[in-house]
């Protein structure tokens, strides 16, 4: 047999299992694979402050929570981890906030290594991009913008840190907290005022208050919206109808709840002992970082019911497609709440901006809430079920840990094994997201070349 003209094998293709697998199966098999790792790094003595090793299920919760950028914890991140497990943490954070197939892309790129086509495909996945042109080079705008955004941020965090608590501790706190804020993580090193305390005690600080709040916004916006930002800048009517619904349905979703949250707590508990213009700060920060982020600059727990009714709303809600931020996403939120209006006016479709929504997409949007409902439904059942939770606190739980936010009303150290096993799902659920799950797991299919004839429903 002459092997002469037979071509040498294509080094870039992938292995034979893994030309099996769909996108979906790949991403949420890269986010399975960065929570094993880092359970086993937290698993090592090195990574606590007393040097024993912490259990399977505690390194697991954590490396998930950092992961999926939540910031649900079983310990105190400062208390308990030490620098080693720190560290640990906030490459998790950074890397599950960015996508690590962002990270892939860019290695690949400096390593020179072609980009195939199914890359290209994962990667549009991954970052929810409307297409697959281009993708390399949006890929390399949000690794390099996010650095510069979070590396900025760090500089403004260090004018307050470092005064606080000198020059070493301070710049790694000023880089903890850049990082965990833009990638809407929630975890924080505040532990040495109080444990668990969060940013409470930096609650009159307008620069610390500030900049998290902006890292928050910008993180959760979605990195398609960036770039169409960069490209046409400040004209709204130039923006695709994407960019309008996330940038529109985000200022409601700060401005509202954030009178309301001030309207239920001015003259209670949480705002206790603050000015006008504190209590604004403080209304506008629980408004803004409930979505996603899982930071708190008052007591939650001294919340009145409605307040954390409002929250939990918040957190199902989430922050935008294709973000560090999780949740059902704001841009599914407003096509439902477009589809009840277009069924209100009777009109055939869901229209705004002068564009038609395709049905596709409304139903997918439907699948989505349907999907969060139900599975938060469920897991509140559970928590009070497993730990006899208080019905209120299970669904603040439960809302927290599907959205990917990280709030907690202090239940969280003291839940049992299966609650814990519980949010963990939870959370992986509500990064990877729930069309990503429900294709992965579903057969593909050939439309069908006609319909069933249509029979009437009564509805409602």
């Amino acid at each position: 047999m002459d092997t002469s003209k037979t071509p040498a094998p294509d080094k870039r293709m992938p292995s034979a299992p893994a030309q099996h697998l769909s996108p979906m199966r790949i991403i949420i098999s890269g986010y399975s694979l960065m929570i094993v790792i880092g359970t086993l790094l937290l698993m090592t003595p090195y990574a606590t402050r007393s040097g024993v090793s912490p259990s399977i299920l505690e390194a697991l919760f954590t490396a998930t929570s950092a992961t999926c950028v939540t910031g649900l914890v079983v310990h105190d991140t400062y208390l308990y981890w030490s620098a080693f497990g720190q560290g640990v943490i906030l490459l998790l954070i950074e890397i599950g906030g960015l996508g690590f197939l962002s990270f892939a892309v860019l290695a690949a790129t400096f390593t020179k290594r072609r980009i195939g086509l199914r890359e290209r495909m994962m990667m549009q996945e991954s970052v929810n991009a409307p297409q697959i042109g281009g993708i390399v080079r949006m890929t390399r705008f949000i690794i390099y913008t996010s650095l510069a955004i979070e590396g900025g941020a760090a500089v403004l965090f260090a004018t307050r840190f470092v005064p606080e608590l000198g020059w070493g501790r301070g710049i790694w706190y000023s880089i903890f907290h850049a990082i965990s804020a833009f990638c809407n993580a929630g975890f924080d090193l505040m532990g040495y005022a109080a444990p668990t305390s969060s940013l409470t005690s930096w609650k009159t600080d307008p620069v610390v208050n500030l900049v998290v709040m902006a890292l928050i916004v910008v993180g959760g916006l979605g990195f398609f919206v960036w770039s169409d930002l960069r490209e046409h800048t400040w004209h709204f009517k130039r923006y695709k109808l994407h960019t309008k619904l996330v940038l529109c349905s985000t200022a409601a979703l700060i401005l509202v709840p954030a009178l309301l949250l001030l309207g239920f707590e001015y003259n209670g508990r949480a705002f206790e002992g603050l000015h006008f213009g504190g209590k604004l700060m403080a209304a506008f920060f629980q408004s803004i970082t409930t979505r996603t982020a899982g930071m708190n600059t008052v007591d939650l727990a001294a919340l009145a019911d409605e307040s954390k009714l409002l929250m939990i709303v918040l957190m199902l809600i989430g922050g935008s497609p294709g973000s560090t931020a999780g949740g059902m996403k704001t841009t599914t939120v407003t096509l439902m709440f477009l589809c009840v209006t277009s069924v209100m006016r009777r009109r055939q479709a869901v229209e705004t901006f002068g564009r038609r929504v395709s049905d596709d997409t409304i139903r997918n949007a439907v699948c989505v809430v349907t999907m969060f409902v139900v599975i938060l439904l469920t897991a509140s059942i559970a928590l009070c079920a497993f730990d006899g939770v208080p019905l209120l606190e299970a669904v603040f739980e439960a809302a927290s840990a599907v959205g990917t936010v990280g709030l907690s009303l202090g239940i969280t150290a003291s839940l049992g094994t299966a609650s814990r096993i519980l949010l963990i799902f939870l959370m992986f659920f509500g990064r990877v997201g729930s069309l990503t799950i429900l294709y992965a797991f579903s057969e593909a299919y050939d439309m069908p070349l006609s319909r069933l004839p249509e029979a009437p429903v009564t509805i409602g």
